[in-house]
């Protein structure tokens, strides 16, 4: 198995875990006293921070097949800046390791130019940084800052917009 194959099972475990979690949570808050309920989110908070960290982790241990190790490494360097400065919010805010370290799912036979930071749409936060600076998050967006140019660029957490047929636009949306 490829090792971006292995990276993209890692993402998919944890968001299959998550997911579980929820479920089993909303089952058992009923019973639960407001107390609890506060303990269990701080645990439930905890388990996701250690789950971004091992998915980072996971990330610094190899690098994903046709990924280009200088943006590999760059994305290393910007997952741990991220973390460290918004991890707690992002959580917060329901961002996953998929929302800030998601690659595109490879083909099964891919051509030999294929690459997995091609498309914005299945790209995590993180791979997209660059080396530049979170400057704002909310529950749907990231806002970077170019340091040269000052110029702000927003990252969209769903709803990305993504190349379809040919002539199709947004502008077919109103």
């Amino acid at each position: 198995m490829s090792s971006a194959h292995r990276y993209l099972d890692v993402l998919d475990r944890v968001a299959e875990a998550h997911a579980n979690a929820k479920s089993a949570k909303s089952a058992k808050s009923a019973l639960r006293t407001n107390s609890e309920a506060a303990q269990n989110a701080q645990v439930s908070q905890s388990s996701q921070a250690q789950t971004l960290l091992s998915v980072l982790a996971a990330l610094e241990a190899r690098c994903p097949d046709r990924v280009p190790a200088e943006r590999w490494q760059q994305a290393i360097e910007d997952g741990r800046r991220f973390l460290a400065t918004w991890r707690t919010q992002a959580e917060g805010l329901g961002w996953d390791a998929r929302d800030l370290f998601g690659l595109q799912t490879p083909p099964a036979k891919p051509h030999p130019s294929y690459n997995p930071l091609s498309r914005y749409d299945a790209t995590g936060l993180c791979w997209l940084l660059g080396g530049r600076e979170v400057i704002a998050i909310t529950a749907d967006t990231a806002s970077i800052k170019n340091p040269e140019t000052g110029a702000i660029t927003t990252y969209r957490r769903f709803n990305k917009p993504a190349l379809g047929p040919v002539g199709d636009t947004l502008d077919n949306l109103r």
